[in-house]
């Protein structure tokens, strides 16, 4: 057995191995031990290896799906070896002494999860891959739970935005890839030429133009991904849709700091309480919530794409009794996508096919009531054939299951009376044997007198009789008619010859009954996958008919307004709030203090001044969240929006830090400014706080100068700069579009009153002082820092302070061109040699000349 073990083992690479053993999946060696640290179970010991005792421990089959659960999410892959005939076969077909069969038949990973107890119900599952080709960059992503399948045509600079957009649960590349990867594949497994022979062969089809336009990158991400799916699914590659194939700039680029600062679809904590996407999700089923935060994780850039979202929820917003109706509609929905999934994969049940019967048969009535309406939108109106069509499926399913089928298809019960006539005779026979059973437990009662007598069933007697031991005798004695099976504390079991007649018919008929049931569910799922890519679009089209619905539902509950989009690139909000922060101070009783932004092309960069806890970091980022819930298709929390289209969103926002790559506070503020800086384009729309507050007052002044003249003069893109750098305000007298705004503030008898009001013109001071007394700095440190600020701003009125001299520089764009024109004489010399072409003796009187102007 260990021997059959370790072969296992090596062929499982780097998982935890599962070894089935009876009614156990047990584990040994370092995988028990790790298994026992993660689960909590006890580590025993079976045997020995090279003389050392084996770690062993297990966890029962039939509760393994919650072990697996803690597994998976501790950071482990585990392969699943089950055995691949019973005892009796291998007795038959290799001795007494044989071994029975086993094989890998599943690799259980974190993003080829299709079971419902290890999933999110609200949330996508994705296993993404990363193909190279040509010099361009792709990515294959697909949540084999519904089978979406998406090509994403990247490249090098959008690759990890991509990436954080889909949020995958794994992502795998090539052996040798620089690409962010939780996991490597053989290389040849990324061909491109092998993933486009892998994809026809996938799709049954001859050429892969009806697809649209796949690069050869995309090729090679899309052939990895289907050949990690089949090695993880042992030949049993999940049910995967044809791919659409998505370019990088057809959604807003959004990169993980970005998407971490905004706490778009998860709050910084890591879940999704606190998240924009928790603020806004009120769909009312799981395909809903998942398309949502797919939506808000790449809103779109093709304008007339998001209007039709738009007018879709602008609709339900209007029409709030449709919107009731239509939403109590999709409350009873079951998720069809997901059971859809689970039956494509193998894994499904009676229950799955179950739901499919009435998430089909739900969705057909919402079709028709929707087709009733005259005044639907657009997008309403191509979505609703996609409702209706599987008549004839849903039928089937309505006469062949019962109303609940159940989880586990071993124990019968699915098939509904009447479909099948020979079914139901089996189960009236089986039924009769068991009052037949009935009947002769009664007659052996009254015949020994033993009222304590009963006939009992389990698998290995059968059915048999059972008396208490001191009522046994009798029965012992030879002409009885009773045959002594086994004796037990307390209790002596029998066999009787009509018990065992009777036991026969039950036995066969139940088994019968049983295998017939079988047929029927293979006949069933056979029928459904038939139908599986119209299924699926009808989860799609419930699930986008939720999410405008949904939207709808939020906009009505907090005064929402449907934004305007126009072709330039402006901002103008009235009235805008932070969705997040909102809800928070109306759950506390508090009224949030709505302000206005309005970005043009003569005031594209605001510089705000104020003291900390002002509002400064809300306001930012509410105007950058509202860019994505406009684009995303949803109504804004303002009370009128206009909004040129945002191509790239970035956001340097409060303090962190990557001690695990090496990165302190400030190196981390370092590499995302200048991102932004070497990204950002005049469509972007970029909001910075405190640039350069990680270092010493004279560079964090020098490098915050820098920034804001190179967005005003490089990049051009509409720009929110959040300082307490108050020396920054003289900017506004040489950048044209630079105008300064501030966030109210008051003090009131000693006291700081924070207003939260963006007003125009600089800040009249920082009040640290006076937040630093809200925050309980004890007076006496208060007092000696009051003392220390009167003596430096004297120190400053005499001087002009730490900028003084700075007005006379020239502007970024200048500079920039001065320093370009400095020639620098070593690299000028070193350019201009050919070193290919000198001799000994030359490269060593270069090497002098380059050592004399050193000098």
């Amino acid at each position: 057995m260990m021997a059959q073990y370790l072969a296992l083992k090596a062929e499982s690479e780097d998982c935890l191995l599962f070894y089935r053993m009876g009614d156990f999946f047990e584990l040994f060696f370092d995988d028990a031990k790790i298994a026992s640290g993660v689960l909590d179970i006890a580590l025993t010991a079976r045997g020995e290896h090279d003389g050392q005792p084996i770690p062993m421990c297990g966890v029962p089959v039939h509760a393994a799906t919650a072990y697996l659960q803690r597994l998976i999410k501790a950071g482990h892959r585990v392969a699943i070896a089950e055995q691949t005939e019973t005892p009796e076969q291998a007795k038959k077909a290799r001795g007494s002494k044989a071994l029975v069969g086993r094989a890998i038949v599943r690799v259980v990973t974190a993003g080829t999860l299709t079971e419902e107890a290890l999933l999110d119900a609200r949330s996508a599952n994705w296993c993404a891959a990363v193909g190279e080709a040509a010099g361009g960059f792709a990515i294959a992503a697909a949540d084999i739970s519904t089978g979406d399948f998406v090509v994403i045509e990247s490249d090098r600079a959008n690759l990890s935005a991509d990436l954080a957009r889909l949020g995958a649960a794994e992502v795998i590349a090539a052996e040798g890839s620089a690409a962010p990867a939780t996991g490597h594949r053989p290389r040849h497994d990324f061909d491109s030429a092998r993933g486009e022979d892998r994809l026809k062969t996938l799709h049954g089809v001859a050429t892969l133009d009806g697809f649209g336009t796949i690069g050869r990158a995309g090729l090679a991400a899309a052939g990895g991904l289907v050949a990690y799916l089949d090695h993880t699914a042992k030949g049993a590659l999940p049910f995967l849709r044809p791919p659409r194939v998505v370019q990088s700039t057809a959604t807003m680029a959004i990169d993980a700091a970005t998407r971490d600062s905004l706490e778009i679809c998860a709050s910084q904590g890591g879940g999704r309480q606190g998240s924009l996407l928790d603020a806004v999700d009120r769909t009312m089923t799981g395909a809903g919530a998942r398309l949502l935060g797919q939506d808000l994780a790449a809103p779109l850039m093709d304008r007339t794409s998001v209007e039709a979202r738009l007018a879709t929820v602008a609709w339900f917003h209007d029409d709030a009794g449709t919107r009731d109706r239509v939403r109590g509609a999709l409350r009873a929905l079951p998720d069809i996508g997901r059971a859809l999934g689970r039956i494509a994969a193998g894994r499904g049940s009676p229950r799955d096919l179950g739901q499919l019967r009435d998430g089909l048969d739900g969705a057909w009535r919402l079709g028709e009531s929707l087709d009733k309406i005259t005044d639907a939108p657009d997008l309403l109106r191509q979505l609703a054939p996609a409702l209706r069509g599987h008549g004839a499926l849903i039928d089937l399913l309505q006469r062949a299951l019962v109303p609940s089928p159940p989880v586990d298809a071993a124990q019968g019960g699915y098939i509904a009376a009447g479909y099948d006539a020979a079914l139901d005779d089996l189960r009236d026979a089986g039924a009769g044997g068991r009052r037949a059973i009935a009947t002769l437990e009664a007659q052996y009662r009254a015949s020994t007198g033993i009222t304590a007598l009963k006939i009992r069933h389990n698998g290995v007697l059968g059915y048999h009789i059972e008396v208490p031991a001191r009522s046994a005798d009798p029965l012992m004695t030879e002409g009885s008619g009773f045959t002594h099976r086994q004796t037990l504390a307390g209790v002596v079991r029998f066999n009787a010859p009509e018990l065992h007649d009777v036991a026969i018919r039950v036995s066969q008929a139940g088994a019968h009954a049983l295998a017939a049931e079988a047929s029927h569910l293979e006949d069933l799922t056979a029928a459904a996958l038939t139908d599986r890519e119209a299924i699926a679009r009808t989860a799609d089209a419930l699930a986008r008919i939720d999410v405008a619905a949904g939207l709808a539902e939020r906009a009505s509950e907090g005064g929402w307004t449907r934004p305007v989009l126009v072709d330039h690139a402006c901002f103008e909000v009235e009235g805008g709030r932070h969705p997040v922060v909102e809800s928070a101070v109306a759950k506390s009783g508090g009224r949030f203090v709505a302000n206005d932004c309005r970005l043009s092309p003569d005031s594209r960069l605001w510089l705000v001044t104020g003291p900390n806890m002002g509002g400064k970091s809300t306001f930012l980022r509410q105007n950058a969240l509202i860019a994505v819930l406009a684009q995303a298709g949803s109504f804004v929390p303002a009370t009128r929006a206009t909004l040129g289209l945002v191509d790239r969103l970035f956001s340097r926002v409060g303090a962190s830090d990557n001690l695990a790559r090496g990165r302190s506070t400030f190196m981390v503020e370092m590499v995302e400014t200048a991102a932004i800086l070497a990204q950002a384009t005049p469509r972007s729309f970029v909001i910075l706080d405190e640039v350069g507050r990680g270092t010493s007052t004279y560079d964090g002044l020098a490098i915050a100068w820098a920034v804001v003249e190179a967005i005003h003069e490089d990049n051009r893109c509409r720009c929110l700069f959040a300082t307490h750098y108050h020396e920054l305000t003289r900017l506004a007298e040489r950048c044209d579009a630079l105008t300064l705004h501030h966030v109210r503030a008051r003090e009131w008898k000693g006291d700081l009153v924070l207003l939260h009001e963006v007003a125009e013109g600089p800040a009249d001071r920082s009040y640290g002082l006076a937040v630093a007394r809200l925050a309980g700095l004890p007076p006496v440190t208060i007092k000696r820092a009051k003392a220390v600020l009167d003596k430096l701003e004297a120190g400053r009125a005499k001087t002009g302070g730490i900028a003084a001299g700075l007005d006379d520089l020239p502007l970024f764009a200048a500079a920039a061109q001065a320093e370009e024109e400095t020639v620098d004489d070593l690299r000028a010399e070193l350019g201009n040699l050919d070193v290919d072409a000198l001799s000994p003796r030359e490269a060593l009187d270069a090497l002098y000349r380059l050592k004399g102007l050193l000098a």
